[in-house]
């Protein structure tokens, strides 16, 4: 390059002189004019000897044209002139120093090297310079160079000031433009759509991180809303000329998983919410998503641990004068007067008592949302809790323990025999002198990682203890003696002969008999008041199974159940006569008719299906007071009367589908209301005041309408086994005793499953029973006990009933395991019969 640009310096040698600026002479300006042309020579014969000349591209330019262009842009380029053009003392004009000659002309050797290697790596030619300079110099209008010098002084400078007054035409090539393609702003090519005319093309810029470019526009142009206001329609927004943009077809789930298994930049896409497709995340936008993940900064270039430079009052950065040299003012340091006068207003104002200082806030009414947590103390780990510490050590841990601690080769031997798990340390105590003595510990990493084990396997849970008064759990209920009459202690024994069981037991509706049944077959009438047996029925069948009163006062009627018949009894010479002609006759009436033996199936004929028999007693036994024997299948266990005394139904468990039968006395007449029995019943009972039928099996209780012929409700009692049963004479209520030591209370207004469930006894139950005309019932169990509970049954059906314990009588004895079998109230009375496995029948009065 060095004999090129002397070359090129040598054939064209010019020099101008200038006036200087300001009266001081300086650098003229025929230094760039000459590097200007030498570059243009170079470039010239550069592109002709690479074959790519301005004669090459078609245009013609001779060596005159080239110098008159670059003497009319010299011309263009000449400062405005000084009016004091003298010069100072050692200043010649128009010289240039040689120091000032040296540097340009090493400046432009650089120029024109850095003008090469900017044009061949951005893809520029000498052509399209040439053409530059072809395109300048025959558009712009230009004078001559001789012109300019014969212009005066005034002229000089009123072409000056036309010059920089009007605006340049863009369309004219300039030297700023020629020398903006060689250093590589953009590429000068031929425009396709003017003919003649060139444009520039850039290169593709990427915009970085941090930029505010878009690296790609964007066709969507519904901006920054959700996408989901376009589900229901077919295009997903507007391109730039307001055209829709329909929604691109979208694959079902098997192309996606085709597409995540064959297409290998399926892992590094996304969805574009705005254009409805996948995108391809880039390098850059993967690498900010990994250093997001690693909690790293997402820029690489940035770094957070920079030494911070202290502007002020760092090393080289100090600060001598301040910023701001001006006097403090006076306001500075005197007091306000201002100031001092709202002060002494304040000051006046509570003398005067118009302020009150710290006056007590007024109290903020006491009111909140009971539905809210704002008051809840929101803790985020409420339930942790530190774990425990080590126990601190102990003397036997010590170095130096005293002599006692230090165990003997006995003690050693027999602690080394024992098994780890049997030690009840893990190490034997020893004896050091001096504490740089002691060896290192052998198991201390076996102990912390149990430490660790126990820190991070053992739970640990935060236990919060109520401060609660166990009094303020019981339910407030009045006390016994308020409740008063009730029985509390037994009053007379009705023995039987030989001890044996009385199963069951019964009183008369008047309150003046007892009944007892017996396992010897024999059923005892007692006198209530003084215990003397006034009558008894020897029926010669087994044991008896339960005896029950008729409910019906103007009849003397008493049921006694044996294996495979019903008795009916009564004891006619102790009752008034017309109570005994009432009895008899309703009894006997059926007699008189033809048909005395009726068929199962409610007056139907049954195929196969054994007749129930009424048969007449012999008149011995008719004159001892046994007045129909009723012949069942199977053995009856319970009888219950219907209120009016006419029914009365019998269970007999092992009977199948004629386990449950209804008994009309005045017709002698026997129907079985069910054709297969639900389960296998244990207990039945009529409704006090409505034509109802309860029949309970092993763990349910069924509720029928016997004139609908249907069934109302099922209980679901909530037991393993159901032992006994009583409904209340209000209907509403009832209770049911069981095998597995539980009494569960039913309120057929509230649910199907009991109110309450009580567990009081430590046996089976074997009786339960609601008083007839108190509010009271009792139940009696295989332990023993009989318990008293109060009752009292609302009509406000939004009260629940009360039932408040009362009473624990003892007295029978447990015999083989079995306790009080059968209880029954007085009625009229608060007193209760009982009767118990050991032989005994008592009555509990107040």
């Amino acid at each position: 390059m060095a004999p090129r640009n002397a070359a090129a310096s040598s054939s064209k040698p010019s020099v101008s002189t200038r006036p200087a600026l300001n009266g001081h002479a300086g650098p003229s300006r025929a230094a760039p004019s000459k590097t200007r042309k030498r570059a243009v020579d170079e470039v010239s014969v550069e592109d002709d000897e690479d074959g790519f000349g301005a004669g090459g591209s078609g245009i013609d330019m001779s060596d005159d044209e080239e110098m008159e262009s670059v003497d009319d842009a010299e011309d263009d380029e000449e400062d405005f002139p000084e009016f004091d053009s003298e010069l100072e003392d050692g200043e010649e004009e128009g010289v240039p120093e040689a120091d000032d000659e040296e540097e340009e002309d090493s400046d432009d050797e650089e120029v024109d090297e850095d003008d090469e290697e900017s044009g061949s790596e951005s893809g520029y030619n000498s052509s399209d310079i040439d053409a530059l300079y072809e395109s300048s110099n025959t558009s712009a209008p230009t004078s001559p160079s001789s012109s300019h010098k014969n212009l005066t002084t005034d002229e000089k400078l009123s072409k000056m000031i036309a010059k920089n007054s009007t605006k340049p035409d863009e369309a004219v090539g300039t030297d700023a433009k020629i020398s903006k393609a060689k250093e590589g702003e953009g590429r000068m090519v031929k425009s396709k759509l003017v003919e003649g005319g060139y444009k520039r093309e850039y290169e593709d810029y990427e915009a970085g991180y941090g930029s505010e470019s878009s690296t790609e526009d964007n066709p969507n142009t519904v901006g920054n809303i959700p996408m989901e206001w376009y589900d229901d329609l077919p295009h997903i927004g507007y391109d730039v000329n307001g055209r829709k943009i329909f929604r691109p077809a979208q694959g079902d789930e098997l192309d996606k998983f085709l597409a995540n298994v064959e297409d290998p930049g399926a892992w590094t896409s996304a969805e574009d919410k705005m254009l409805q497709q996948q995108v391809q995340l880039t390098d850059k936008e993967l690498d900010i998503i990994r250093r997001l993940e690693r909690a790293e900064i997402p820029d690489v270039d940035y770094d957070p641990y920079q030494p911070t430079i202290e502007w002020f009052t760092g090393e080289g950065n100090e600060r001598v004068m301040p910023l701001s040299a001006a006097p403090e003012p006076k306001s500075r340091f005197v007091p306000s007067k201002w100031e001092h006068q709202k002060i002494m207003k304040i000051v006046k104002a509570i003398r005067e008592g118009r302020i009150t200082p710290n006056k007590p806030s007024a109290a903020k009414p006491n009111v909140y949302a009971i539905w809210s947590d704002a008051d809840q103390a929101n803790a985020p780990h409420a339930m942790y809790m530190p774990a425990p510490q080590l126990p601190p050590p102990k003397t036997i841990e010590s170095y130096n323990p005293p002599e006692e601690y230090v165990p003997t080769e006995e003690e050693r031997a027999e602690w080394e025999a024992l098994d780890k798990e049997d030690r009840k340390t893990d190490f034997l105590p020893a004896k050091y002198d001096a504490l740089r003595l002691v060896p290192g510990y052998k198991n201390l990493v076996q102990e912390k990682f149990e430490r660790c084990l126990d820190l991070y396997l053992a739970p640990r849970t935060r236990r919060v203890k109520l401060n609660i008064d166990p009094e303020s759990l019981i339910p407030k209920l009045p006390a016994p003696k308020e409740l008063k009459p009730f029985p509390i202690a037994c009053s007379v024994q009705y023995r039987h002969p030989g001890d044996t069981r009385v199963r069951a037991v019964s009183t008369s509706p008047d309150g003046q008999w007892v009944a007892s049944g017996s396992e010897d077959g024999v059923v005892r009438l007692w006198d209530l008041g003084n215990g003397r047996e006034v009558w008894r029925w020897d029926l010669h069948c087994g044991a008896i199974q339960f005896v029950e009163w008729s409910p019906y006062k103007e009849e003397s009627l008493l049921v006694a159940l044996v294996e495979g018949k019903v008795a009916v009894l009564s004891p006619l010479a102790l009752v008034a006569p017309n109570v005994a002609a009432a009895t008899l006759t309703h009894v006997n009436t059926a007699f008189a008719s033809s048909a005395a033996t009726t068929k199962m199936g409610a007056g139907k004929d049954v195929k196969g299906v054994e007749a129930i028999k009424w048969v007449r007693p012999a008149e011995r036994e008719r004159e001892r007071g046994v007045l129909v024997y009723v012949e069942v299948p199977g053995t009856p266990k319970q009888v219950s009367w219907h209120r009016k005394g006419d029914y009365f139904a019998t269970v007999a468990t092992e009977a199948s589908n004629k386990s449950v039968l209804i008994h009309q006395l005045s017709r002698h007449a026997t129907q079985s209301p069910f054709r297969k029995t639900p389960g296998q019943v244990q207990r039945v009972a009529f409704h006090p005041s409505k034509p109802h039928f309860f029949a309970a099996t092993q763990r349910y209780i069924r509720l029928y309408d016997l004139a609908g012929q249907k069934l109302l409700k099922t209980l679901q009692s909530g037991v393993k086994w159901i032992s006994s049963l009583d409904v209340h004479p209000g209907g509403d209520n009832l209770i049911v005793g069981s095998y597995d030591k539980k009494l569960a209370w039913f309120d057929m207004d509230l649910s199907t499953k009991p109110y309450k469930t009580l567990r009081y006894h430590n046996r089976a139950l074997r009786s339960v029973a609601y008083h007839p005309t108190l509010p009271l019932f009792a139940s009696s169990s295989d332990d023993g006990t009989i318990h008293i509970f109060h009752c009292t049954i609302y009509t406000d059906l939004m009260q629940n009933p009360l039932i408040v314990p009362l009473k624990i009588l003892r007295g029978h004895k447990v015999t083989d395991g079995i306790g009080v079998l059968d209880i029954r109230w007085v009625p009229g009375k608060p007193w209760l019969v009982s009767s118990g496995a050991d032989g005994e029948v008592r009555l509990w009065c107040s």
